[in-house]
């Protein structure tokens, strides 16, 4: 692991202006996200039965259209991945065991503890809300963590350990939190989820497997036939906005295939809304902390916060349909929060390279990180 050092001043006026140098593109992403939100809203509000039309393209119950988008998305990012550099990643113990500590202790804890206090009268949904606590994230938080210019080799690194322990502890977690806990502090009668450790293995496979082999092999591939300078210099700036451009394309098809849900249904929505909020805040702000405290440097305090804050909506969304049906109040936190979480990850980007230039580290930007914009 390279030691952590104090920021130059060259490099803490490049932190500065991160924001300065984004193209256009990225500059405005929230606005983008906001307007792709809204399209995707319109579209599966207004265009009777495209919801239905889009969840029928699926296999196995991974819905293509969102398995396209997500791939789009990440290979580029998983693209830029120095492989040759995890080594250094997997040798920082604090990193690697806060994010399992934070992740799979102190997440799914908390976001039981929310749903009971915000939802002790609407069982349904408070149910979909741990659910979706159990469901770590694995694809989306390469995105924010690119954009908040975290290390990009570590995110890897992360996301494919947070990826092992969910098809392993998910169901197990399931068991403990909705049927054994709730009867143990005297909260009723628990539930239990009929999710076999298949599935989650082919939503892990599908949602960050494929994208993963594919970014190691054009490394790998690119390097070999152009060298690592050429590689970088021309082929990576070519297939970098398309991350966005994934991005954008998944947001439109989620809120598509639940427009209707999430439109006939906004004061439920906004209950559910109030339990996420506070959940993003608590883990993100106080990983982020965590973090600093520990003496992690910026680029992996951001990998930290981020891959605490975010959540796997497509697998929360799959398991609460096929344990307690499609039209479930069960399913509905799943379907609501990307609604709820994109704009707030998004602002916490903007959040996280504000506090940047705090940091006892290299605000120059280096082969490990990823600004947005060109670099995406």
């Amino acid at each position: 692991m390279t030691p952590d050092r104090a920021p130059t001043a060259a490099e803490s006026s490049s932190s500065s202006s991160v924001v300065a140098k984004l193209s256009t593109l990225d500059r405005f992403l929230a606005a983008w996200i906001l307007l792709a939100m809204g399209l995707g809203l319109g579209l599966g509000r207004l265009l009777p039965g495209l919801d239905d039309a889009l969840a029928r393209v699926e296999i196995g119950g991974i819905s293509l259209p969102i398995a396209v988008g997500l791939l789009i998305m990440m290979y580029p990012v998983l693209a830029k991945v120095r492989y040759d550099r995890l080594d250094a990643v997997t040798g920082n113990r604090r990193l690697m065991l806060s994010s399992l500590v934070i992740n799979w202790i102190v997440g799914p804890a908390l976001m039981f503890a929310l749903a009971w206090v915000f939802l002790p009268d609407l069982p349904e949904y408070r149910t979909g809300l741990i659910v979706v606590g159990l469901a770590r994230c694995i694809a989306m938080v390469i995105i924010w963590n690119g954009l908040a210019c975290g290390d990009r080799e570590a995110a890897a690194v992360l996301i494919a350990l947070n990826s092992v322990f969910q098809v392993v502890f998910f169901g197990f977690l399931g068991w403990f939190y909705l049927d054994l806990l709730p009867g143990w502090l005297g909260l009723g009668e628990g539930e239990a989820l009929h999710i076999p450790m298949w599935k989650i293995a082919v939503n892990v496979a599908v949602f960050l497997g494929i994208p993963l082999v594919a970014g190691f092999l054009a490394r790998r591939i690119g390097e070999k036939k152009l060298g690592r300078k050429s590689y970088e210099a021309t082929f990576l700036p070519r297939i970098g906005p398309w991350a966005l451009y994934g991005l954008l394309f998944t947001i439109v098809i989620l809120f598509a295939l639940q427009g209707k849900t999430i439109t006939s249904q906004p004061l439920d929505v906004a209950r559910i809304a109030l339990p996420l909020l506070a959940y993003f805040a608590v883990m993100w702000f106080g990983t982020f902390a965590l973090g600093k405290a520990i003496g992690l440097n910026y680029e992996r305090t951001t990998n930290l916060a981020f891959t605490a804050a975010g959540n796997n909506f497509e697998l929360a969304i799959a398991v609460a349909i096929a344990t307690f049906g499609v039209t479930s109040g069960q399913a509905l936190p799943g379907v609501a929060g990307p609604l709820i979480e994109v704009p707030v990850l998004v602002a916490l980007v903007y959040v996280s390279l504000a506090w940047r230039k705090k940091f006892a580290t290299t605000a120059q930007q280096h082969p490990g990180h990823m600004t947005a914009g060109q670099s995406m």
